[in-house]
């Protein structure tokens, strides 16, 4: 199963953010747990991060086109504010299951509202870098 894996904004900055909310480990860590991850399941894996609303919703668009059968999209920032990004996800149909590594329901008030949320199957929320694994491993499933 070929997966994409899409990070928003300041995600690139894990190990440096607001390490009470995110952790003490970087970026990096976090895409060599997912290639792992992708691995035991026997999945292609592709990662994909932008700080850039438009560029999410473009390689969205690609995922259409370039045989991707699942997409685990953490947008960040943009959970709360892109209409864009929700569009994407519904347009190209493909199933896609929403991740955050904190738990936005815990957090201020404006964080419990998901637009990208919306378009997908399921979610998994406040469980750090293990939600990617939860997250591949839903759609493995239901592919069934």
């Amino acid at each position: 199963m070929k997966l994409l894996v899409v990070n928003g904004p300041n995600l690139n900055m894990l190990g440096i953010r607001e390490k009470h909310i995110y952790g003490d480990r970087d970026y990096d860590a976090l895409c060599r747990y997912i290639r792992e991850e992708a691995a035991k399941l026997g999945c292609e894996v592709e990662l994909f991060q932008s700080n850039h609303e438009g560029a999410i919703v473009d390689r969205i668009q690609q995922a259409y086109f370039d045989g991707t059968e699942g997409i685990v999209i953490n947008p960040a920032a943009y959970t709360h504010t892109s209409v864009a990004i929700l569009d994407a996800l519904k347009a190209v149909q493909l199933p896609a299951v929403e991740v955050h590594l904190s738990d936005v329901n815990a957090r201020e008030e404006f964080r419990r509202l998901s637009y990208a949320g919306m378009a997908c199957r399921a979610h998994f929320i406040g469980l750090g870098f293990e939600g990617y694994g939860r997250a591949m491993a839903w759609l493995v499933q239901a592919k069934g």
